[in-house]
């Protein structure tokens, strides 16, 4: 599984956007030349975190943008969302239909899996990423006998 370029994009530009809480406002093209990504790509970033309420706009001369709300309380998850829609790792989670589904054993199975993802991502907030990095916890692999 692998987020889209855009909703990774979206984790980077509010992580920098963050960083200007306390300070005022920043604009799109500030985001842009502080995170390196193309003008046009922040823009189209700001218009969908704008929509779902992780960023606000403020016109005027000393408007620019700032955040919808406190980075403890915008998740990983909301940011997500607010680009690719709903978090579903399947079909069926999303209540699309599905040629298998009369004969899957899954699909009670796999609402857990996706809120265990969505749970995981809603656990990190903004304000934890513009914090120092913490020690990454280890993956321990098992080897089958």
């Amino acid at each position: 599984m692998r987020l889209s370029n855009l909703a990774d994009y979206a984790v980077i530009t509010m992580c920098q956007a963050a960083l200007h809480c306390g300070n005022g406002r920043v604009s799109a093209a500030e985001l842009a030349a502080e995170t390196g990504l193309p003008v046009p790509t922040v823009q189209k970033l700001v218009s969908k975190l704008t929509a779902a309420g992780l960023l606000r706009s403020v016109r005027g001369a000393h408007g620019g943008l700032q955040l919808g709300r406190p980075a403890a309380a915008i998740t990983v998850a909301d940011i997500v969302e607010a680009i690719e829609g709903r978090i579903a790792l399947t079909a069926c989670v999303d209540h699309t239909p599905c040629d298998f589904e009369a004969a899957c054993n899954m699909k009670p199975h796999w609402p857990i899996i996706n809120n265990a993802l969505r749970g995981a991502l809603a656990g990190i907030t903004l304000a934890q990423l513009r914090g120092p990095v913490a020690a990454p916890t280890p993956i321990i692999e098992e080897t089958l006998s």
